[in-house]
């Protein structure tokens, strides 16, 4: 948290700040099951003023009204995010990182790609890199759910996007883990050894992408980088920050969560067997398993917004300017709004059960762009190994996290029998 102090209310009631039951963690370090933490400051205190002034909200109605109702964004009235104390020369220039109206330009140039329309288009190419992996590993009777599916199907997935060379994945993933964890350098948190990896990893990225942009002027093609490269909005080009920045931050954004997201619903299928075998029996329901993984046990537990007026939350008004994390998590798993919802149920998101969305995809303008992406991706590559790979066991009963700042893990290792349904 970025206020030294507690911050009152603007009004009305003060909450005692405390913790309540829920911890701050170093950014990254992921324990395997937060959630209990989630559920207990959810029913102790939803509107949750913490001991070093910061505010958070766990109730899902609280954060639907933050992301969508209320004026908000990632930026503090002066223009810098939470935790700067100026502006800190090509960082933070991200689309993910600005307010409208800058949002609204950068997002646009890029938007046309991640169409459900266009996404549709690579559904063929998704099916066949994960036929391949299979293909690859089903004699073994053992594999890597990380190393061997969850990281290559995202990764290759956009670089033939972006028009990066695939065979260039290995350089850059321990990059864009380590990357991801800028997010929080950027608000002035994290200890040394992060900042360093963050400032290695950023010019590691940059140089690449530099020498990639170089060798790509004049030879454009109908990929995203090359669109970048060309786009123009109401007559303004990209400065040539901003173009590393979107290709930067594109790139990451394209596969690290991905990789949570099949590699964490593929874990908690095996670890509920009951409805891994409904998935085999029944592969219809493979769009509600996936949006139940996304609920469940999804690669990112919280988002971060700055108020841009007083706004009212419970009986707490919480002040203009004031930094505010969402837990999307804990509002995923709110009673109020979800059936027993601590129950792993692959139908839940069927659409005759009305179910509530899930936050985990974040919300408002900064809804993520990718989305429709994460869901072919990992739809296809979950759907196809249930359908062919049976008798799933983990070798390790804890999950080996990454170096990513969110819930992305490092080494899922399985055994399996090729048991085509």
């Amino acid at each position: 948290m970025s206020n030294p102090t507690p911050q009152p209310a603007a009004s009305g009631k003060t909450p005692v700040p405390g913790w309540y039951g829920c911890e701050s963690m170093e950014p990254g370090l992921q324990i395997e099951d937060p959630y209990s933490q989630f559920r207990e400051l959810r029913e102790r205190q939803p509107v949750n003023l913490t001991p070093d002034g910061g505010w958070r909200l766990s109730r899902y109605r609280d954060i639907h009204k933050l992301l969508r109702d209320v004026p908000s964004g990632m930026r503090r009235h002066n223009g810098l995010l939470p935790g700067q104390d100026v502006e800190e020369p090509g960082a933070g220039i991200f689309m993910l990182l600005q307010d409208p109206p800058t949002h609204t330009r950068l997002r646009n140039l890029v938007s046309k790609a991640f169409t459900p329309r266009a996404i549709e288009a690579w559904r063929g190419r998704i099916e066949a890199i994960t036929d391949s992996l299979l293909d690859g590993v089903a004699d073994q009777g053992s594999m890597d759910l990380v190393a061997d599916l969850a990281q290559t199907v995202p990764a290759t997935l956009i670089c033939e996007m972006l028009g990066v060379p695939v065979e260039d994945q290995e350089k850059f993933t321990q990059w864009t883990a380590d990357a991801t964890h800028g997010l929080v350098v950027l608000r002035g948190m994290g200890d040394d050894k992060t900042r360093q990896r963050v400032e290695a990893a950023s010019l590691s990225l940059l140089t690449y992408f530099e020498g990639l942009i170089a060798e790509r002027r004049g030879k454009e093609s109908d990929d995203l980088l090359s669109t970048l490269i060309t786009a123009e909005e109401d007559g303004e080009r990209l400065s040539e920050i901003e173009l590393y920045s979107q290709a930067i931050g594109l790139l990451i954004a394209g596969f690290e969560t991905t990789i949570g997201l099949i590699g964490n619903g593929l874990t908690t299928l095996i670890r509920h067997p009951d409805e891994y075998q409904k998935l085999r029996a029944h592969p219809e329901l493979i769009e509600s398993a996936v949006e139940e993984c996304l609920r469940y046990s999804g690669p990112i537990t919280a988002t971060v917004r700055v108020l841009h007026a007083d706004a009212q939350f419970g009986d707490y008004v919480i002040p203009d300017d004031s930094e505010v994390i969402a837990l999307t998590a804990a509002a995923n798993r709110d009673p109020e709004i979800f059936d027993d919802p601590e129950r792993f149920d692959i139908t839940r998101y069927e659409k005759e059960n009305g179910t509530a969305p899930h936050f985990s995809f974040g919300g408002g303008v900064h809804f993520c762009l990718g989305a429709h992406l994460a869901r072919l991706e990992t739809q296809i590559a979950i759907g196809k190994l249930v359908h062919r790979f049976d008798d799933l066991r983990l070798l390790n009963e804890t999950t080996e996290w990454s170096r990513s700042l969110f819930r992305v893990p490092g080494r899922v290792p399985v055994t399996f029998s090729d048991s085509p349904v």
